[in-house]
């Protein structure tokens, strides 16, 4: 896996009830599972299981309601265990490196295990290198041990993510944080390629484009930062309200999303790498100074991409790259996309071009010379869409209005031909906005 989900100490040492009722609250109020379904565990260093209970609400669960069940078998605790306990018990037999289980039924990836279809994972580079492949497990009567063989067979075979026919999905990992974002990253895998099917064909990745991101990772010299400044730690909390907003509103995962803003000339800071987006705080934020980065952790991959577009357009102070699945619909089929839906997303958007897969990491020129006030915005194919902005506020703003878009598009075609806004329209948008245009001026007469 190519994070390691740093979570922080509070994490760290929590109590296994702590972490299992957090966890599944956050399940829950993503919408990933029902009141009644879905059900998680860990594994203690001394062999003791501890997992949900059968028959309790998921959204109001509480650390007492966490069932202990102890090597040899003795249960303690106000519940019984899940039904499912007997698949946790036998995957954790079958593989020793397992020490978290998370089985719940997100409605998308029900929709793929009820038509008994394996998720792509290769849309994405980042989503295969954290799931891997998809299989498919057989139908069993849920609780059986029956159905525990057939999906420890599955994960015994070195598999980490499986789906279940006519029932769910049950993903593993060395610790909770670590199956969760598996789980999480199959299910965008999921609403990813539903949204997609609306266009066309899915373009999927190959084994060597995707090792090709790790080989072109760049390295980037520390130093040591002695003092924080106002500015930089008013900042550091914007950017992470801002990362927290986006992954509230589905916009970004747990495992991807980065925000980088400009403290000033030479300087920015920029979501560091492997963290938890859902977790991330302001003192997680690397700081960019004079080509270096702040040490103690480790920046964002696309570091130097966001130095090079800030170097290059002083007019620009925020930058985001996110995931979002509609918007990520377009990069995958490499269909184009129109803003020309609404006044506002045209004004807001302009003109989204589409850049070849491999660019953000390997051709900085080429992104750098895309970005321009007619097209503040770029999708780059089976990676992200890059979305920038004179502040914060308008960076996520265009985020935002990218994604509602794209959904509307994707709507829309189900119930007919979209029908863009015209070109006499769109010169009177051009005029009544003074919008700019590629050759340098605007449209205001």
């Amino acid at each position: 896996m190519n994070t390691d989900h740093r979570t922080g100490i509070k994490h760290r040492i929590a109590h296994p009830r702590d972490l299992l009722v957090e966890m599944m609250d956050r399940v829950y109020r993503y919408g990933m599972t029902t009141t009644s379904g879905g059900n998680l565990s860990l594994l203690d260093e001394d062999g003791t299981m501890w997992i949900t209970p059968g028959g309790v609400d998921k959204g109001a669960l509480r650390r007492d309601d966490i069932v202990q069940v102890f090597p040899d078998g003795t249960i303690s605790g106000r519940h019984k265990p899940s039904s499912e306990y007997p698949f946790h018990r036998a995957i954790y037999e079958a593989r020793p490196d397992v020490r978290a289980i998370v089985h719940a039924h997100p409605p998308t990836l029900v929709s793929f295990s009820a038509v008994r279809k394996p998720v792509q994972t290769r849309v994405v580079p980042n989503a295969y290198l954290i799931c891997g492949e998809c299989p498919v497990v057989p139908y069993a009567l849920p609780g059986s041990e029956e159905l525990g063989r057939n999906i420890a067979r599955q994960f015994g075979e070195g598999d980490n993510v499986v789906l279940l026919e006519n029932h769910g999905t049950v993903t593993v990992g060395s610790d909770i944080f670590e199956a969760f974002m598996r789980f999480e990253t199959l299910d965008f895998c999921a609403r990813l390629e539903v949204r997609a099917a609306r266009l066309g064909d899915v373009r999927l990745l190959n084994d060597n484009e995707i090792a090709e991101v790790h080989r072109k990772t760049p390295v980037i010299e520390t130093f040591s930062l002695e003092e924080h400044t106002t500015p930089e730690k008013e900042l550091r909390r914007e950017i992470a309200d801002i990362v927290h907003r986006s992954y509230d509103q589905l916009l970004m995962t747990s495992t991807e999303g980065t925000v980088s803003a400009r403290l000033d000339g030479d300087s920015f800071l920029i979501t560091p790498y492997g963290y938890d987006r859902k977790l991330l705080e302001p003192a997680d934020m690397v700081l960019i100074r004079g080509g270096r980065a702040e040490a103690g952790r480790p920046a964002s991959r696309s570091a130097r991409l966001h130095e090079a577009i800030y170097a290059a357009h002083p007019e620009l102070n925020a930058i985001i790259v996110a995931h979002p699945p509609a918007m990520m619909a377009f990069a995958v089929t490499h269909h184009p996309f129109d803003s020309r839906v609404i006044p506002e997303s045209y004004i807001l958007l302009r003109d989204i071009r589409q850049l070849p897969y491999g660019v953000s990491y390997a051709d900085y020129d080429t992104v750098v010379r895309a970005i321009h006030p007619a097209t503040p915005n770029l999708i780059v194919q089976n990676e992200a869409l890059f979305v920038t902005g004179g502040s914060l506020l308008q960076a996520f703003d265009r985020l935002e209005v990218a994604e509602y878009t794209a959904e509307s598009i994707l709507s829309a075609r189900d119930l007919g031909p979209v029908v863009a806004i015209g070109d006499d329209e769109i010169a009177d948008l051009d005029r009544a906005f003074g919008l700019p245009r590629r050759d340098g001026n605007s449209h205001r007469s």
